[in-house]
């Protein structure tokens, strides 16, 4: 995945440091619920999954982009494991939802995630049957996309922390 708009210092600099990508509805609770996460060294805010180059949130909006709003986590493997930030992304959303999460709708908000690896797709497959065999979401099926990374667009610099900015406790996640 070609990290379009991030600085080689967004990636957290260290040669172990990966990088996990996740839609969720709006980025900013999304963003908001990894920041927390201890393994973590960055989170930002993008576009990614659509055929617009360097989209803009007014673009993006229009739905004829194709992108979600997504969050590009850096994280230390040796500190948290993939698996250990796949459990905080079906924690934080309602994966059945087609193209939408609460009161946001359109595909920009459809649950994903971009797997940077094959072993990223694989641990994010067998997640999503295990989650779906556990009966969580009863008879609903989980309708989350496991895509290649593409290339994810950084989201203008009002967008990236927003709740913290905004003295905002959390979003409607």
């Amino acid at each position: 995945m070609v990290l379009v708009g991030l600085a080689g210092a967004a990636l957290g600099g260290g040669t172990n440091m990966q990088t996990a990508t996740f839609a969720a509805g709006c980025f900013w609770g999304v963003e908001g619920a990894f920041r927390q996460v201890k393994g973590v060294a960055s989170v930002t805010v993008g576009y990614t999954g659509g055929a617009t180059k360097n989209p803009t949130y007014e673009q993006v909006c229009t739905h004829l982009t194709g992108h979600a709003e997504a969050v590009a986590v850096v994280f230390d493997p040796g500190k948290v494991s993939y698996n250990d930030l796949l459990h905080v992304f079906w924690k934080i959303h309602d994966p059945t939802q087609l193209n939408r999460q609460g009161p946001d709708t359109g595909a920009q908000y459809r649950s994903a995630i971009f797997y940077h690896s094959p072993e990223q797709a694989a641990a994010a497959r067998a997640a999503m049957e295990q989650l779906q065999k556990s009966g969580k979401f009863g008879q609903r099926k989980i309708v989350t996309q496991i895509v290649p990374a593409s290339d994810f667009y950084r989201a203008e610099e009002y967008h990236q922390n927003y709740l913290q900015k905004n003295g905002l406790p959390a979003c409607h996640l």
